[in-house]
């Protein structure tokens, strides 16, 4: 264990776009890479390290705004360096990029404390279970009905899954059908949807009763995220078996607090790349545990793993082929599933991650 009163002495950034493996779409977006943005703080001999996925404008940000604040203060502080990097990015916005850039700066000094302690991120904040479901998540509109099957079918049979995700909404006139192919694939295991906000409130309703007849289970933003009367519309006329989610547009607790008092959501989800790190994400957890709904972490799993099994009330976390991918390729110690599950490495002090910096030059932006 490091001395008791540790001071930060360095904060580097760094960015890479890393092309994905085919074109991919959802309801709203399309898009053939994903930018990383790492940050690494040091103290003593440990070196934190916390990413994001965000644009290059979240790195030149951490790097000029972020890193002066955090600097020579003392790294075991996280709340007083969260404060303070709120409070610096309040003229330029603090929803959005500068959140991503605060996310990945938060991570790493979370990252830091548990190396200088000497001990895995989950124990250092008290875990309440051992290891997170996982459902795979891709399924991409701009996909062929038979990738979609086998990406699908590699998840349930593989990996364990019991449950998969696909995206909808780009082309509402053909989801039924690429459903019934997601759904043939699977057998038995649970179908979850995700819109991306790209329907309005009555194709919403419609496709919720039709998706619900071959067994959807979960319907991810049906309409917008912003319009929470949409969203509780869906909660109540939704199937009883239909949990409607959404949460992954979180930057700060007070998004998070309108969506749970509006009553917009079955499942709230959060994302610790963009909702101001560990700290935001766990000022997550503890709003919905008070409105006693579950909690499911968006996207990056090597990241959310060890605050997932601290989080009261969690769920599952999301499988996403994107980041998995990343992840695999660009971090020693990232998890493996096994039936369905992953678990921290307690064997590994922080996050238990390692970046592969030679196998990420070829990415740099």
């Amino acid at each position: 264990m490091e001395r008791s009163d540790p001071i930060i002495a360095d904060l580097t950034v760094s960015a890479f776009r890393i092309p994905t493996d085919a074109p991919e779409a959802d309801g709203t977006a399309t898009w053939d890479a994903t930018t990383l943005v790492l940050v690494e703080v040091s103290a003593g001999r440990c070196v934190g390290m916390g990413f994001t996925y965000a644009g290059k404008s979240a790195a030149v940000l951490a790097a000029e705004k972020l890193a002066p604040i955090v600097k020579g203060g003392n790294a075991f502080d996280i709340p007083r360096h969260w404060l303070a990097m709120v409070g610096a990015v309040r003229n330029l916005g603090w929803r959005g990029v500068a959140a991503s850039a605060i996310s990945a700066v938060d991570t790493a000094l979370w990252d830091l404390k548990a190396k200088l302690m000497g001990v895995p991120l989950a124990r250092l904040l008290g875990p309440e279970r051992d290891s997170l479901a996982i459902y795979g998540s891709g399924g991409f509109t701009s996909y062929s009905d038979d990738r979609l099957a086998d990406q699908l079918t590699a998840w349930v049979e593989q990996d364990g899954c019991r449950a998969v995700k696909m995206k909808v909404g780009s082309d509402p006139a053909r989801d039924m059908d690429r459903v019934r192919v997601a759904r043939a694939a699977i057998g038995d295991a649970e179908l979850y949807v995700d819109a991306n906000g790209a329907l309005n409130r009555k194709q919403a309703l419609l496709f919720a009763d039709r998706f619900a007849a071959l067994g959807v289970t979960w319907f991810e933003e049906p309409v917008s995220s912003d319009d929470l009367e949409g969203l509780r519309l869906m909660r109540d006329r939704a199937p009883a078996a239909m949990d409607i989610a959404a949460g992954e547009y979180g930057y700060e607790p007070f998004y998070f607090r309108r969506m749970l008092e509006a009553g917009a959501v079955d499942v709230l989800q959060a994302d610790a790349t963009r909702c101001c790190g560990l700290t935001g994400f766990l000022r997550a957890a503890v709003l919905a545990d008070a409105y006693a709904l579950p909690l499911s972490a968006h996207t990056a799993p090597a990241l959310h793993l060890h605050a997932g099994c601290a989080a009261p009330r969690f769920k599952n976390i999301e499988w996403f082929h994107d980041h998995v991918r990343i992840e695999q390729m660009l971090f020693e110690g990232s998890p493996v599933p096994h039936a369905g599950q992953i678990r921290p490495d307690l064997s590994r002090p922080g996050l238990g991650l390692t970046f592969k910096s030679k196998d990420a030059e070829r990415f740099a932006i």
